[in-house]
């Protein structure tokens, strides 16, 4: 507890709360004299006392415009601490949903019924504002109560609101989305189709495939991740392109997704290949190269816009007549070989740099349901075993 007492003699007491800083870094003091017979009774008055000086502070600031408060949010929460294409997402949603049709109310006028009535409105039809007929889908309307969740329990937190009127509302419903990925013939057909591309998109796909990757990752690459001794790789650092903004580098977003991932041979193979490719590259314009050491690559060695690889296998699969999939989707691939090979789902969940085994059940438990039933015929072999033999001691008796 932020508070003390200070006796001043003749059964007087000063209380002393010291509530934060202000807006200009002052501390913010409160104080109060009080008749008190004994410091016990002092102490359960500095406890009112502080009751009291909260409860007026969250009437003041419970007073304050959504809008104002969610702007604050922004600055001084989501900009600090989250990935700034995650803020870019909040801030567009933001502007162009939420304080439009709900910035005008104070934020302790924020019910669960005015959420709902929100989520209806922006469902309806003729409501998106990308020109295209039709209503959100709900994933975008999930995305919106998803902000609005965040922004409601930060306003619990910094003792704005007593509770968090989003969690009583019921969380939008979104189908799961149908998962592409490869399956052997098709990937068959994609290695042979890859055959006559240029080195650095070849690498990058096989690349993919082999260790499942996220594209940040792979497009964050340098050389000196990739240990061709052993063979292995170790994913450090992501990058990716924001709008506005440029292309930025940074830390993989959890510790799980920093991680070492043995490299198959055949990848191995294709890494040192394209390697040596672009040493040759560089060589033939010298001055001109830029030593960035990073695996994906311009002509003279800057980085590539991390769009750019997955734009290009849209085109590639097109152009060679392969099923179709997002690039994303080879990073389902990657998983599907793995799950039909029967490895254990910690290992699938370590190697594909997920925070839990939970979260690769989430993803992928259709993947894994072979591996279940495996699990389910081998327990009944012991028990046929068992049940036969059972049988030929109840006939001998």
């Amino acid at each position: 507890m932020a508070g003390s007492i200070q006796f001043r003699g003749n059964n007087r007491w000063q209380l002393i709360y010291s509530a934060g800083y202000d807006g200009n870094g002052k501390r913010i003091r409160h104080c109060k004299t009080i008749t008190a017979t004994s410091k016990r009774a002092a102490e359960k008055e500095l406890v009112k006392y502080i009751s009291e000086i909260d409860a007026g502070d969250r009437q003041v600031n419970s007073n304050i415009k959504f809008a104002d408060f969610i702007m604050r949010w922004l600055t001084e929460y989501a900009e600090p601490n989250l990935a700034p294409k995650t803020v870019l997402g909040y801030r567009k949603r933001v502007e162009q949903r939420i304080i439009p049709l709900l910035g005008g109310y104070k934020i302790n006028q924020i019910t669960p019924m005015i959420l709902m009535k929100f989520y209806q409105k922006i469902g309806r039809d003729g409501i998106r504002l990308d020109g295209k007929s039709g209503k959100l889908s709900q994933r975008s309307i999930l995305h919106n109560h998803r902000i609005l969740s965040a922004v409601l329990q930060k306003a619990v937190e910094w003792q704005v609101l007593p509770s968090n009127p989003a969690t009583r509302v019921p969380t939008p419903r979104v189908p799961r989305k149908e998962m592409r990925y490869l399956n052997k013939a098709q990937i068959y057909k994609l290695v042979r189709a890859l055959e006559t591309e240029p080195l650095k998109y070849k690498a990058a796909i096989i690349l993919t495939v082999g260790c499942g990757l996220r594209l940040g990752e792979i497009m964050g690459l340098e050389w000196k991740d990739i240990d061709f001794e052993k063979p292995s790789l170790v994913v450090r650092r992501t990058s990716q392109y924001i709008p506005c903004i440029g292309i930025i580098t940074k830390q993989p977003k959890s510790e799980s997704s920093m991680r070492v991932i043995t490299l198959p041979e055949p990848v191995a193979r294709a890494l040192k290949i394209f390697r040596e490719y672009q040493q040759k590259e560089r060589q033939t314009i010298l001055d001109l190269w830029h030593d960035t050491d990073r695996l994906f690559v311009q002509w003279n060695g800057l980085p590539m816009h991390p769009e750019s690889i997955s734009k290009w296998f849209l085109k590639f699969q097109r152009r060679h007549n392969l099923s179709e999939i997002n690039f994303h989707g080879l990073r389902h691939t990657s998983v599907s070989i793995l799950a039909n090979s029967r490895v254990p789902v910690k290992e699938i969940s370590v190697r594909t740099g997920h925070q839990s085994v939970s979260t690769t059940l989430n993803l992928y438990g259709h993947m894994l349901e072979g591996s279940d039933r495996m699990a389910a015929d081998e327990i009944g072999k012991v028990l046929s075993e068992y049940q036969e033999f059972d049988a030929e001691n109840k006939g001998s008796k």
